[in-house]
């Protein structure tokens, strides 16, 4: 499966989070072509400010290959992650991210604090914004139009 349809599988995603009424995001980690994990936010679900989708799908990458780290792994996810999200992904020692829309006020990547620019950071994977965009802002603009 290409880049493309690695993000596919994640707006798969996202969308099945909207109709539970989560924020839709979806990720998906991928290491050496195999799918480890496919999550969607699920913080109203669990009550969890920390269940959004890139935390849900490192933790269960990590279990299923049995270690704390990711190294070679690969994220796909639908909106750029947070600066949680973002921390998270740097302990993880993901290889690379993939993102769809930018997020301008919570972001954590391109947007506010560009986590992985920080001095602090202790792995920066590589980054690379934008795919499918603009799927995955029409998604979030709807899910949000119509709770106004």
């Amino acid at each position: 499966m290409k880049k493309a349809g690695h993000m596919d599988k994640a707006l798969e995603e996202a969308r099945r989070a909207g109709l539970r009424g989560e924020v839709p995001v979806g990720a998906v980690i991928v290491l050496d072509g195999a799918v480890l994990a496919v999550e969607s936010n699920r913080t109203r679900e669990l009550n969890d400010v920390t269940a959004h989708a890139e935390i849900l799908a490192i933790r269960a990458a990590c279990a299923r290959i049995g270690d704390e780290r990711l190294v070679g792994a690969d994220l796909y996810v639908t909106l750029e992650p947070c600066t949680m999200c973002a921390a998270a992904i740097s302990f993880a020692r993901l290889r690379r991210v993939y993102f769809g829309a930018e997020d301008e006020k919570g972001g954590g990547v391109v947007n506010g604090v560009r986590f992985f620019s920080q001095p602090t950071c202790h792995h920066a994977p590589e980054v690379y914004p934008g795919l499918a965009a603009d799927d995955a802002t029409q998604l979030l603009r709807d899910f949000f139009a119509e709770r106004r």
